[in-house]
């Protein structure tokens, strides 16, 4: 059902409203819809300045910022969820705030404080607080942060300006299977990002470079496509908008790479793995070992964790099979509700991931 055809909504002054009752949340895509507010803060002369709620949805902007020429353009991504006793729960933020620093110092962009980042986050999830979807309806209200240059230049240089922002919006499973394994495949004339670019950094041009490799591997009917390293094309990088891992033994492999994002859904992967007695390693991993994968599977914020059911790599004409039933496999099944239930709040979280919003 289209995301149109699910909400009435009712135009007044600045603002939609909806009549949250008549919101299909177990079928919602991942896509956009107008919240209430985003939180905006503006860095001028050294200094941010205090947030402030807008209604708008749009930013005003010089025709030469270089966040529209030179790519001065870093995000975040984290997910809000409603538990079963009705509290919000916000997953790492944290984390994802000192990942947006590390971002923004690659391309010389202005770092935002921890501080400023965190209430910014709390302050959009609280004022957009009837959007967050109801517990075990299979939705999350998506966060996203954006920090744009925002300054003219012509030259090629760093902008004096920048524009943190902060914006919300419900969504459904990125991969519109939801935890079902899907198949992806190795397009070897495909880079994604260079070995020593941009791609440890959350940036809109990683996004851009995998923009024609993913519609070419949705035409053939693959879900994603599995990237391998730009130098030699001998090792696994990641799923274009998820890291890799393989389970073999009872261990949890997943790539080390110079062009690989790091991670805040692997990380915790990884330290629930070990918490259940796996053993971890963050290696390079050459693409004939997919042969010795009892599972695989992609992780991120979006998808938390895509199982995988089979990878083609097209120009070795070979095929690598990780389940055959259209069942994930147990351990990606129990890593992933394992960090479902701390991410609800139905389990405890003792690793201090999770921030209640109140």
């Amino acid at each position: 059902m289209r995301l149109e055809k699910v909400l009435t909504k009712i135009q007044y002054s600045h603002k939609i409203f909806y009549k949250m009752d008549t919101i299909d949340w177990s079928n919602l895509s991942f896509g956009y819809m107008k919240t209430d507010y985003n939180v905006r803060s503006y860095y001028r002369e050294g200094k941010w300045s205090e947030p402030q709620l807008e209604t708008s949805e749009y930013v005003n902007l010089h025709m030469a910022a270089t966040c529209l020429h030179y790519g001065q353009e870093v995000f975040e991504g984290l997910k809000a969820f409603k538990g079963k006793d009705g509290k919000i729960r916000v997953f790492r933020v944290r984390d994802n705030a000192l990942r947006m620093q590390s971002s923004a110092r690659g391309i010389l962009m202005a770092e935002p404080p921890v501080e400023l980042f965190e209430e910014m986050v709390i302050t959009a999830i609280k004022k957009n607080r009837r959007f967050v979807p109801p517990y075990e309806s299979g939705a999350s209200l998506y966060v996203r942060p954006l920090l744009i240059g925002t300054s003219a230049q012509v030259g090629v240089k760093p902008a004096k300006e920048y524009l943190l922002l902060v914006f919300v919006t419900p969504v459904g499973p990125y991969f519109k299977e939801g935890f079902k394994p899907t198949p992806m495949v190795i397009l070897r004339e495909y880079d994604r990002a260079a070995p020593l670019g941009t791609g440890r950094y959350k940036v809109g041009g990683n996004y851009a470079a995998s923009l024609a490799a993913d519609e070419k591997a949705h035409k053939m009917g693959y879900s994603a496509v599995l990237y391998l390293d730009a130098k030699e094309k001998k090792y696994i990088d990641e799923c274009g908008p998820a890291n890799f891992f393989g389970i073999r033994n009872n261990t949890y492999i997943t790539p080390e790479s110079t062009s690989i994002l790091p991670s805040i859904t692997n990380k915790s992967l990884m330290q629930l793995a070990k918490d259940m007695g796996m053993k971890v390693e963050q290696r390079r991993v050459p693409v004939e070992e997919l042969a010795t994968f009892e599972e695989a599977g992609a992780c991120g914020t979006a998808a938390v964790i895509s199982p995988i059911s089979r990878i083609d790599d097209l120009a070795e004409k070979k095929t690598y099979v990780f389940c055959e039933d259209d069942k994930p496999g147990p351990i990606c099944e129990k890593l992933y509700h394992k960090l479902r239930a701390i991410q609800y709040g139905d389990d405890p979280d003792p690793y201090g991931w999770v921030t209640v919003v109140d």
